[in-house]
């Protein structure tokens, strides 16, 4: 039984994991997106999960600032100035972080609706409304800047891991069950 739950939630990650596979051996090429504020959903939708270059206002209202573990630099997420449906999450390196920074308004990276950004944005759209007491709309866009195909490497390498680990268990468990003659 643990053998089989192994493989099980072995697969489930594999899963998890499809869209930022899919993304990491997308094109290294940007796809031009233009102005965020005037992008329609249809050209969003057009561009989903792919590498995309766009140039936009970003408001400081609703916004919020975080950092991960393990990483020097800060994130910052803030909305598209207007779009409450379009948010852009940057990274601000060390020592960068004063009250005169201003968000970049040229942008590249991976555009994905909120419940689809991938394990290091899980719960962003909660944490914003927690936090700011901003509402983030259902089906929300949100462009990660500088988040490149070739930088997403790792998770083939996880997502082969975990595929390797289901058929190791599966394998075994196949090797426990088998008649003996």
């Amino acid at each position: 039984m643990v053998l089989a739950l192994a493989a099980a939630l072995s697969l489930a990650m594999v899963f998890a994991l499809r869209r930022d596979v899919a993304y990491a051996v997308g094109s290294g090429t940007p796809t031009d997106l233009g102005d965020l504020h005037a992008a329609t959903g249809g050209s969003l939708g057009g561009l989903e999960n792919r590498f995309v270059r766009a140039e936009g206002m970003l408001g400081a209202a609703g916004g919020i600032r975080y950092e991960r573990p393990f990483v020097d630099d800060s994130f910052r997420t803030l909305p598209v100035a207007g779009r409450p449906d379009l948010w852009v999450d940057v990274r601000v390196p060390a020592g960068q972080e004063t009250g005169r920074w201003e968000p970049p308004r040229a942008l590249a990276g991976r555009l994905v609706r909120f419940d689809g950004a991938g394990p290091r944005h899980r719960g962003l759209a909660g944490a914003i409304e927690r936090t700011s007491h901003a509402q983030v709309p259902a089906g929300a866009w949100l462009l990660v800047d500088g988040e490149a195909p070739d930088t997403a490497r790792w998770t083939i390498l996880l997502a082969v891991t975990f595929l390797g680990c289901a058929a190791w268990n599966m394998m075994t468990i196949a090797r426990i069950v088998r008649r003996v003659t």
